[in-house]
């Protein structure tokens, strides 16, 4: 999955953290800092540090706030300490085209200033200011810090540059490293730069591991926290139940579409329209009408407990539960279920059931031996239907199933509408896919697509 937010937001610490061995234990040293520095800045400037911190706060609780807090106090460092020696040094350094015509001609000589200085004009520019008016920012001074202390002495073409490089020797240092402590011990924490370094990658497995429950690591993959295993069970309560759901909705709908195809036309087309009629009603509507009969005060537990059969202590728990879930979905989807088997009942020719009964059979063997195998493409029609709907179906589970009766799709859109974890929704979306064409591959192999069919 797409996961370009982390190069993308801060690319120099991407880059100086592929030279940083986790193994050797402790934070990475003061170049990474140097680079997390450059790159916080222009994050912060941009507003796009929240956003990595939210990405990172998936797969590392606390790094949300972490990146909040320190966006807060980043453009606080003492880093104005270097902005003061050079520009007491020479006011040159005050002069924005100074740092535009080193960038260019010393630009292979001065790595960080110059990636420093492309990064801070195009800030200038979506600003709508002119870098060449600008103030020079205090991480240019930094990264200019920097790349004196690494560059061979009197190695510059710029007299500028090697006056500034002979008097960085007697400047006070600013530990960035410290700095971030400073902001939180956190910083500190190599586990904290081994996440960052994990999910540095601009596509990354990590969200199809997280929907099954396993977790991308620096030590490779793992499985996740007991507490946090929920996707494999969220599966398999989808399959089961949309599976329960299908034969539900075939036990219930083959008598209905029989009556439907052998009843007179007159009859038959009443019964249809009382068939049709909830699909002249909003699904809402539909799905909220079953809170209303299944809830503990609902009509029919006061209807059992008029009868005398429960009392009113030991009324039934019909809702917010996997049975008020398979009860509403499978008034909601029956339908869908009646439909494909009355087509089909249709085009059976009753000459074929009296056939049978001329030559002996009863009515049992003669249905169950000519008329249901003649059936059999209906059914397996409707429970593709239906259970294709079922095992994506939302709004019925968020409604009535609780805890224990929500499905899959129920998750996806939690990640899409509250969480805002994008990547980790589209990965079970893709895996929710993959499992309705592996099933509709097996149903192909078992009973072939070809006998599935809507009549004709």
């Amino acid at each position: 999955v797409e996961n370009g937010i982390v190069h993308d937001t801060i690319p120099r610490t991407v880059q100086a953290l592929r030279n940083w061995d986790p193994e050797q234990g402790g934070a990475p040293g003061d170049d990474v800092f140097e680079a997390f520095y450059t790159d916080m800045v222009f994050a912060v400037e941009r507003k796009s540090h929240t956003r990595l911190g939210s990405r990172l706060n998936y797969e590392r609780t606390g790094l949300a706030s972490l990146f909040r807090k320190s966006g807060r106090r980043v453009g606080k460092f003492d880093t104005q300490d270097y902005a003061d020696a050079f520009n007491t040094l020479d006011p040159a350094w005050k002069d924005p085209a100074t740092w535009g015509a080193l960038a260019g001609s010393e630009g292979a000589s001065l790595p960080r200033t110059a990636s420093a200085y492309a990064t801070w004009r195009d800030v200038v520019h979506a600003d709508g200011d002119d870098p060449l008016e600008e103030e020079p920012w205090d991480v240019l001074y930094a990264a200019l810090y920097a790349d004196l202390l690494q560059a061979p002495a009197g190695g510059f073409g710029n007299p500028l540059l090697n006056d500034a490089q002979s008097a960085a020797a007697g400047f006070e240092p600013v530990s960035l490293r410290e700095q971030f402590g400073a902001i939180d011990e956190d910083w500190l924490d190599p586990e904290v730069w081994r996440t960052i370094r994990t999910y540095a990658g601009r596509y990354t497995p990590g969200y199809f591991l997280n929907s099954v429950d396993l977790k991308l690591t620096a030590d490779g993959v793992q499985y996740r926290d007991e507490g946090d295993r929920i996707y494999i069970l969220l599966f398999g309560r989808t399959l089961y139940m949309s599976l329960v759901i299908t034969v539900s909705c075939i036990l219930l709908g083959y008598p209905v579409a029989f009556l439907l195809a052998n009843l007179p036309l007159r009859t038959a087309n009443i019964l249809m329209i009382l068939v049709l009629l909830p699909f002249w009603t909003s699904l809402l509507v539909r799905t909220s009408s079953w809170k209303v009969l299944l809830q503990q005060q609902g009509v029919i537990n006061d209807i059992l407990e008029a009868l005398r059969i429960v009392d009113d202590a030991s009324r039934l728990i019909l809702i917010n539960n996997q049975t008020g879930t398979i009860i509403a979905m499978t008034h909601i989807l029956l339908p869908f279920m009646i439909l494909p088997l009355y087509s089909v009942m249709k085009t059976i020719p009753p000459s074929y059931v009296r056939a049978a009964k001329s030559l002996g059979a009863t009515d049992w063997t003669a249905f169950w031996r000519i008329y249901f195998p003649n059936s059999v493409p209906g059914i397996g029609a409707g429970s593709v239907l239906v259970f294709i709907l079922a095992i994506g179906y939302y709004i019925t589970p968020e409604l009535v199933g609780g805890t224990r009766g929500v499905f899959i799709s129920n998750r996806i859109a939690y990640h899409i509408s509250s969480s805002l974890n994008w990547g980790l929704a589209a990965a079970l979306g893709t895996i929710l896919l993959f499992a309705v064409l592996i099933l509709y591959w097996t149903y192909d192999r078992i009973v072939g697509i070809d006998n599935v069919k809507l009549g004709g």
